[in-house]
């Protein structure tokens, strides 16, 4: 997609036709990139942090500013709002972005990250030709809140390694009510289709274990919707009727990222809750990885700072 698409955006579900070179769509991107942080991060699945080099193992990701889906309860909130602190943009130009990418590569090769992309989509080939030229040609990770045109993915095919989607909604009035999403549910399972179509629905690992293709799914526990991700799974289940179980990744990680969340929001996942859930998840069959509760005392990112993800900050 070349930059006259974005004089009538419709890059993502939204459609909002936004002229981006001279105002901002629903997300609040405009046509230049706009990038938070590029840092090497450990805390992703374990196929995907796991490498021969034990001193700099993890996913060069690239944190893009804003989002399309704006979640009330995004934990990545500082940088994903459509309006973001200016102070937190670090990257406004491809050139930049992929030398700050090149830099931290730990090899020609590596994972590649894109975190939040969809409304960058455009940028995806001309990012890889910069680090291409710079010698760099990493396994392409697309880190997605799920929600996905299935045109935009098309444009994405070849260029994308593994997928790695969320699933967060089986429910439509709760997409509407938490993310102004009501059609997430069947939008989604659409987009996740074409990702199997183009990458499989297994995950491919070399001889270290180390991804490089497939697809991986996450589903956040939020507290009090248990019947959202019990159904969740169940559509996740239904995907590959004839092919091997999807590599799935519960999550246990939410917690509240502001004081002023209504209730069940307001608190993290119940031990019971997340029980239930996790039983339903075995039952399933799943290949993948059920965090451990206490996961949402230790996933606070502090975009401030060069590494969000410092451990043991005060």
């Amino acid at each position: 997609m070349g930059l006259n698409s974005l004089t009538c955006c419709t890059l993502c579900p939204r459609r909002c036709r936004a002229d981006r070179t001279t105002s901002r769509g629903f997300c609040g991107a405009g046509a230049s990139p706009e990038a938070a942080v590029v840092c090497l991060h450990t805390g992703e699945e374990p196929p995907l942090v796991q490498g021969r080099d034990a001193a700099h193992h993890g996913v060069v990701n690239l944190f893009f500013a804003h989002c399309n889906l704006q979640c009330t309860y995004c934990q990545n909130g500082d940088i994903s709002a459509p309006h973001v602190d200016a102070a937190l943009v670090r990257y406004t130009s491809l050139e930049g972005i992929a030398d700050a990418i090149a830099q931290l590569l730990p090899s020609s090769s590596g994972i590649l990250g894109l975190v939040t992309a969809t409304h960058y989509a455009h940028l995806i080939a001309p990012l890889l030709a910069a680090l291409r030229e710079r010698g760099a040609t990493p396994t392409v990770l697309y880190n997605s809140s799920g929600y996905e045109t299935v045109e935009t993915l098309r444009s994405l095919e070849g260029l994308v390694d593994i997928y790695l989607p969320d699933y967060k909604y089986s429910d439509a009035q709760l997409a509407a009510r938490y993310s102004h999403a009501a059609d997430y549910p069947e939008v989604a399972a659409e987009a996740l289709q074409e990702m199997i179509r183009q990458v499989g629905s297994g995950l491919k690992t070399d001889e270290d274990g180390t991804a490089y293709r497939g697809i991986i799914v996450r589903h956040l526990v939020l507290p009090g919707h248990v019947d959202n991700s019990i159904r969740a799974l169940d559509t996740l289940s239904s995907l590959t009727p004839f092919g091997g179980a999807l590599h799935v990744s519960l999550m246990a990680q939410y917690y509240p990222p502001t004081p002023t969340l209504p209730p069940p929001l307001d608190r993290t996942v119940y031990p019971e809750e997340y029980r239930r859930v996790v039983e339903h998840y075995d039952s399933l069959g799943f290949d993948g990885w059920a965090q451990e509760l206490c996961a949402h005392d230790t996933y606070r990112p502090h975009f401030a700072d060069d590494d969000p993800f410092t451990p043991d900050r005060p």
